[in-house]
């Protein structure tokens, strides 16, 4: 009977302890969640602070602090849902420290039991004459077998006790600690939102700036679009060039293989740097003169670390190297019937003809008005995609 209350009991434990690990799981998800928001605002606020002193536009950065808004938005999201999975583990983990009390209770009943049991029948002679009074021999081999297990038996349940109550420390420990991470998630959003107000502030007073003086930026604004309409036009040349091959009449040599595989990777590839989106793909319009298009953007910017290193995000074969206007070098890759293109690079270390693999570095980001950004696209023949469908979720 002990035997039985013992394995239930254990097993009672072993199903509380198997809930644990999936919050635990759950928790770890949104803390590195969190680390990478923490990450990329710690990035824009580098980026700021470094580019005081130099003429930069104030539009650019308007760009930059809307972004950082909008990771400090997500980041205090992010924290206020920590906290929630904080409170639910808080809460099953006590649960499980009751439970665990309540069993701890029941096995030392039971344990207490057998030490009164053995300490009656600790007389030989009393033993014997129990097992000659059995009315059969069956009832006398389970009295025979009971005094005989009756040691080992104190011995697993003390064990079990033992166990048990270190568990139940354990729990009481992290409990402790997950309070105390709680608390310290919680003063972290009140911080970050007292920051992202100042922010928001931030972005007003330059908005209200650039109103003041709207044909100056209209000016630049022209001057922009010039620059993006000469891209679009450059990379849809390359790309038309590298569709036909060098020779005229025959068939461009296309590695099927390579573009089949590249079509599998969608949502898989790796980010060419390590930064933010600061501008996405897509038809957009002006930040403060919202009637006003931009011009449409055939891929993202991502704002980077000086000296950023790029790096291929695939297999394939460097086509061309060319320098635009704003955007100085551009490096564009062919991956079967889809092209990487990589913009406002400082320097590359690939030439037109070289096959590059996966991660392979092909130039430094280069800091261009004040601005340290790698200008991405992606291309399936001549039609842009939106590269943030194809990069691997952060």
């Amino acid at each position: 009977m002990s035997g039985r209350i013992l394995y239930a009991s254990a097993l009672a434990v072993a199903a509380l302890l198997s809930v644990m690990p999936l919050h635990s799981q759950d928790i770890s998800v949104h803390e590195k969640r969190k680390q990478q928001l923490e990450k990329d605002i710690e990035l824009i606020d580098r980026q700021l602070s470094e580019n005081e002193s130099r003429s930069r536009s104030m539009l650019s950065d308007l760009t930059l602090i809307r972004a950082q808004i909008s990771s400090r938005t997500a980041l205090v999201a992010e924290s206020n849902r920590l906290i929630r999975k904080y409170s639910d583990e808080i809460y099953l983990t006590q649960l499980q420290i009751n439970r665990l009390d309540a069993r701890i209770d029941t096995l030392k009943v039971h344990f207490a039991k057998l030490v009164r049991s053995a300490y009656k029948n600790r007389d030989a002679k009393v033993w014997y004459m129990y097992i000659l009074a059995s009315e059969n021999l069956g009832q006398a081999f389970r009295r025979y077998s009971y005094f005989r297990n009756l040691s080992s038996e104190m011995g697993r349940q003390a064990e079990e006790i033992r166990s048990a109550e270190e568990e139940l420390q354990k729990k009481k420990e992290g409990l402790q600690k997950m309070k105390t991470d709680a608390e310290k998630a919680k003063r972290q959003v009140e911080q970050e939102v007292g920051e992202l107000r100042a922010e928001e502030k931030k972005a007003e007073d330059i908005v209200a700036r650039l109103k003041q003086d709207r044909r100056k930026y209209e000016k630049e604004l022209a001057s922009k679009r010039k620059e993006v309409d000469a891209l679009n036009k450059e990379i849809e040349r390359l790309i038309a060039a590298a569709m036909k091959g060098k020779d005229k009449g025959k068939e461009p040599e296309i590695d099927y293989a390579l573009d089949a595989e590249f079509s599998n990777n969608k949502g898989k590839l790796p980010w060419p740097v390590d930064g933010v989106v600061v501008d996405r793909f897509g038809q957009h319009y002006h930040p403060v003169f919202r009637t006003v298009k931009l011009p449409f953007n055939n891929g993202i910017s991502i704002a980077v670390a000086r000296n950023a290193r790029v790096k291929a995000v695939f297999d394939g074969v460097v086509k061309q190297i060319v320098v635009m206007p704003g955007y100085n070098q551009c490096v564009l890759i062919q991956h079967g019937n889809w092209f990487s293109f990589y913009c406002k690079l400082q320097g590359t270390t690939v030439k037109a003809g070289d096959k590059v693999k996966t991660g392979q570095v092909i130039g430094i980001v280069d800091t261009i008005n004040g601005d340290t950004q790698l200008h991405f696209q992606i291309w399936q023949k001549q039609t842009p995609q939106n590269p943030e469908l194809w990069l691997r979720k952060r």
